[in-house]
């Protein structure tokens, strides 16, 4: 049986090693390659000033349980307009204008019908129920104001008006 692992294979091989890394180091030592050269003199190939930018975020951290019952004091409930039932609208909600036939809706600048109305709220579109109600004209009039746009604000008919589910 032969012996594959010889004495001479052995220095052969590792010389071969000794070779490839005195190349590379070689390499990355006096040829530095091009756009490396220019970052560690603090400016690029072109004159221009190079930066690292670095975000850092902080590591996640776990709130502590209790470990045992507390006592702590109730807050005061408070008293004002009782929670709307679900599918009523309420002031922070989100609503979509719907109803129309595709013809939209018009947001007036006063909560009344003689009042004049910049804005046409779109078949679907979504508005932040700012203000309201009240009651004028014989409608109900809520306030509302497009979270992408607050000047897309106004006064618009409940009618035409459903609560969207919170996320």
């Amino acid at each position: 049986m032969k012996k594959i692992l010889t004495p001479r294979t052995l220095i052969a091989s590792l010389g071969i090693a000794v070779l490839l890394l005195a190349d590379t180091f070689g390499y990355i030592l006096v040829e530095q390659p091009a756009g490396r050269a220019g970052l560690n003199s603090g400016s690029t190939s072109l004159g221009l000033s190079a930066s690292a930018v670095f975000t850092i975020y902080p590591a996640p951290s776990s709130t502590p349980l209790p470990l045992g019952p507390t006592s702590t004091p109730l807050a005061p409930t408070p008293t004002g307009s009782p929670t709307p039932a679900p599918g009523q609208i309420a002031v922070g909600d989100y609503v979509q204008v719907n109803g129309t036939g595709g013809i939209g809706l018009r947001i007036h600048s006063q909560p009344s019908l003689e009042a004049d109305s910049p804005i046409l709220a779109y078949e679907a579109e979504a508005f932040l129920v700012s203000g309201g109600p009240v009651k004028a004209d014989g409608y109900t009039w809520w306030h509302l104001t497009a979270s992408y746009d607050p000047t897309r604000s106004g006064w618009a008919v409940q009618d035409y008006l459903s609560v969207l589910a919170s996320p």
